[in-house]
């Protein structure tokens, strides 16, 4: 796996988690990150729409485009 698929696998684990909660369960699954390793990882998701940062918390971002995605398949029905 790679760094942002390390980030994403433990933010689906975690939920919504800081910095140091990141960065101690990669330490835990043994893929230790250096601090800027995991700082520009996180700048990269967040800037791919990938991940939310919010106040020094990070979560994984809300999908979008299920609606617009559901409409294409099936039709609208108005």
């Amino acid at each position: 796996m790679d760094r942002k698929a390390w980030v994403m696998r433990a933010l689906e684990a975690l939920r919504l988690a800081t910095f140091q909660e990141i960065q101690r369960y990669l330490d835990e699954e043994g893929e230790p990150f250096s601090k800027k390793e995991l700082q520009d990882t996180l700048k990269a998701l967040v800037q791919e729409g990938r991940v939310e940062e919010r106040e020094g918390s990070y979560r994984l971002a809300h999908k979008k485009g299920d609606k617009a995605a559901f409409e294409k398949l099936f039709g609208s029905e108005s």
